[in-house]
């Protein structure tokens, strides 16, 4: 017997979500420029999985790699 498929949910990228996501997975807040890359980078809607590694992986990239040039 073949087992169903799970499908993960896709969430809304926004400023929202994504603060409860860093308040869960980094146990603090995002700044304005992280959570822009992170729109930037996600797009729209993401699973919750992208959301947890995606805020993960910002906080150790280099500023300048986050910031959008001018």
């Amino acid at each position: 017997m073949k087992r169903p498929i799970r499908v993960e949910p896709h969430l809304p990228v926004s400023e929202l979500n994504l603060k409860k996501t860093a308040l869960r997975v980094l146990g603090q807040r995002l700044v304005s420029p992280e959570v822009a890359y992170i729109q930037r980078t996600l797009g729209p809607t993401a699973t919750q999985v992208e959301l947890d590694k995606t805020v993960a992986k910002v906080r150790k990239m280099p500023w300048a790699s986050i910031m959008q040039p001018e």
